[in-house]
């Protein structure tokens, strides 16, 4: 389907899964899209009905004017996807990756937010100081590394085709060293397809981003998850965002994973949004006993 943002900019939306399931909706990350959510659409939308739209400029959705970057935009979409996707007063998961959970952030004092959030996961993400707390230059925190980092991500050098050597680079920024080399690949695949100037244009959204009092405004459960390997969004900043939140539903530290964590270490991601809509929408966990039957079903 389609959603018409509050400025007019339309916004590529699918629904996955069984009408009258328990809802889940998930917002991608910079330089990503729908396809970054691929294993949690593939395992949730078995039983629950799983809501994915690309942000401005990111796979589906056009590209906005100069104007159409901001923060206010992350969160006027993310109402207007809800507002589409949900019907009224339904309550649903939320879960941002990266720039998805900035989104979150600044639409929770929203009402289209607040009419359908039951719970909320922020994956992968901070509130504030992103280029100050990234560690994707190997240099000792201080001006000169926030200075050069600004200018890394924020530059205009076309990424070119996928390779041996831009998945190498991907990998180091954004990812595990142990992280398996398909899922690599499949990562830079999502991030190479992004434009150029939409990935500068949401860099220097990203690089003044404060949404410090959204945390704060945050009053549904929410959980927070991050890899320990993050270079790009660092464990100080989910321990930020756990220690601020009004309801923490507690804090996931992912050993070795790095920033790409819903396509790193899908299970342990799409089991944190299972257990939200266990907690929060009445579901079910599933138990050994389901993951058998769901096998031998894939297996006849």
């Amino acid at each position: 389907m389609t959603a018409l943002s509050a400025d007019g900019h339309r916004l590529h939306v699918e629904v996955h899964g069984p009408d009258g399931a328990p809802a889940v909706v998930l917002a991608h990350g910079w330089t990503c899209s729908t396809a970054f959510w691929a294993a949690q659409v593939r395992d949730l939308s078995t039983d629950h009905r799983v809501v994915v739209y690309d942000q401005r400029g990111h796979g589906r959705t056009a590209a906005a004017a100069r104007e159409g970057h901001s923060i206010r935009a992350l969160a006027d979409d993310l109402e207007a996807v809800l507002t589409a996707a949900l019907a009224p007063g339904e309550k649903a998961v939320l879960a941002g990756h990266s720039m998805g959970g900035m989104t979150l952030m600044a639409a929770a004092g929203r009402p289209a937010f607040r009419a359908h959030a039951a719970a909320a996961l922020l994956c992968s993400t901070g509130a504030s100081r992103l280029i100050a707390e990234s560690r994707v230059l190997p240099l000792r925190p201080g001006r000169p590394r926030t200075w050069l980092t600004g200018l890394v991500l924020g530059a205009r050098v076309p990424l070119g085709p996928v390779t041996a050597a831009s998945k190498a680079l991907l990998k180091y920024a954004t990812m595990g060293p142990g992280a398996d080399p398909a899922r690599v690949a499949e990562c830079a695949r999502i991030v190479h397809a992004c434009p150029r100037a939409v990935r500068v244009a949401w860099s220097h959204v990203l690089a003044g981003l404060d949404v410090e009092a959204g945390v704060r405004g945050l009053d549904v459960p929410t959980a927070v998850l991050v890899g320990t390997a993050d270079r790009l969004t660092p464990a100080v900043h989910a321990r930020r965002l756990a220690a601020a939140l009004p309801r923490c539903a507690g804090l996931d530290e992912l050993p070795g994973i790095g920033h790409m964590t819903p396509v790193e270490a899908p299970e342990a991601v799409t089991a944190r949004i299972r257990g939200l809509a266990a907690a929060h929408l009445g579901t079910r966990a599933p138990g050994p006993r389901d993951r058998d039957d769901h096998r031998e079903e894939e297996a006849v």
